[in-house]
């Protein structure tokens, strides 16, 4: 019996854990249009309000805004951006106010919600490139991730006993 208390105790905590991302949702997000598909958009999937992310290229303050350029990734279930998975494009992050370009730099994941506008034309390198916009109603920031230290090997095996400094 005291099991099952403890078991029906602790599952807020179970659940709590697992939802750790953003929580983006609502009938008014299409969750089927992705960034490439809405750069080749005639009208670059304006009036449509969408949840990407991606890792950020490039933050720049502007005079009432910020522009972030972000490699977009497919999103997880949480909406963190799988970067283990294909890039799915570039896309530009309008957010109205200034955020600080050291804390949104270069390599840290978002996930962005907002209504997408007409796109832009910009370069990436040499190479003519469209960016469909989005302007950012939100922006969540994920936290770093930490480096995992490659010197050791992650799995020892072993019979007996086994000394190790």
């Amino acid at each position: 019996m005291t099991y099952r208390l403890l078991a029906l105790l602790s599952l807020p905590l179970f659940l709590a854990a697992c939802a750790t991302g953003p929580g983006y949702t609502g009938d008014h997000i299409n969750t089927e249009l992705q960034p490439r598909a809405a750069a080749q958009a005639s009208d670059g999937g304006s009036g449509e309000t969408v949840v990407w992310g991606g890792r950020i290229i490039q933050a720049q303050p502007l005079e009432d805004a910020t522009q972030l350029e972000v490699l977009a990734y497919p999103l997880q279930r949480n909406q963190q951006p799988d970067t283990g998975k294909s890039s799915q494009g570039r896309f530009l992050v309008y957010y109205p106010g200034y955020l600080e370009p050291a804390d949104y730099a270069s390599d840290r994941l978002i996930t962005v919600t907002g209504p997408l506008r007409e796109a832009h034309t910009g370069r990436v390198g040499e190479a003519d490139y469209r960016y469909p916009v989005i302007n950012a109603d939100d922006i969540h920031l994920w936290p770093e991730q930490q480096q995992v230290r490659r010197d050791e090997p992650r799995v020892r095996f072993g019979v007996g006993v086994m000394l190790h400094r």
